[in-house]
């Protein structure tokens, strides 16, 4: 086990540290040392995607409603950041409480000195069905993102829960790596057979506990797995063992001191 060492992703910029999905959070996972980091995009009215993870705006904002039904000015106008335990009282901190777009975190990534890898899970169902899938390659195009090529500054992988979105990046950008999202375990899934335009297995980890026999048959099927949300010891343990290609995690300097241990 002395050569392995799997990628770590910043779930959400490392949501326990500081407010997730901000900027600020982003920058610090990258200057921690981790490989990736992982957003959650939905598309406001006006047609912009934005890095929210829940439907609704109560829970990480001081805001109320859908984040479908706002405009990007009505949600530029909220405070992202101020609901985190940690969140610092100087309010003019802008990296950790201002909405952060997708094309902005790009921007951010692609001036970062070192190359990063970006996982993006488009959250669905959404009002939007599949123009949430066209707005997301249409932007990362506009990047020069959608190639797959190896010395892009941003290298990235689309994930969903949703079998049809990653079939729609897979017929929009065939380049681009597909992660299928898995909370329960879907007929042939627990053979390591994934749906068309998946490239990538992406269980949760208590999926990983309850089916121990998971990782080993996607692996040997020839998929890589990604294992979310991995915070504690006890499941850290548990995914390195299985030797999985990619641990997500809100906590990345706990994980890369732990495998600077290893």
């Amino acid at each position: 086990m002395s050569d392995y060492r799997p990628l770590v992703f910043a779930h959400r910029g490392g949501a326990d540290a500081l407010p997730e999905h901000t900027l600020g959070a982003y920058l610090r996972a990258i200057e921690e040392g981790a490989d990736g980091l992982e957003c959650d995009v939905r598309l406001t009215r006006d047609g912009h995607l934005v890095c929210v993870h829940d439907r609704r705006l109560n829970r990480t904002s001081n805001g109320r409603g859908l984040v479908s039904n706002k405009t990007l000015a009505e949600l530029d106008a909220l405070n992202f950041g101020s609901w985190h335990p940690g969140y610092p009282a100087d309010e003019e901190l802008p990296h950790l409480s201002r909405l952060l777009t997708l094309d902005r975190l790009l921007e951010a990534l692609r001036g970062c000195g070192r190359p990063v890898r970006l996982l993006i899970e488009t959250k669905h169902p959404s009002r939007y069905g599949a123009e949430v899938e066209r707005r997301l390659v249409g932007l990362l195009r506009r990047h020069g993102l959608t190639e797959g090529r190896p010395d892009a500054p941003v290298s990235v992988t689309v994930m969903s829960f949703a079998a049809l979105a990653l079939r729609r990046v897979r017929a929009l950008a065939p380049a681009i790596p597909t992660v299928y999202l898995l909370e329960i375990l879907p007929p042939g899934v627990g053979r390591g057979r994934l749906p068309f335009g998946a490239r990538i297995a992406g269980p949760g980890v208590g999926l990983v506990k309850a089916r121990p026999g998971l990782v080993p048959a996607i692996k040997a099927a020839g998929h890589q797995a990604y294992v979310w949300t991995v915070n504690e010891p006890d499941d850290l343990d548990i995914v390195l063992e299985h030797q999985v290609d990619g641990v997500i995690t809100d906590r990345p300097r706990f994980v890369l001191e732990r495998l600077a241990e290893m």
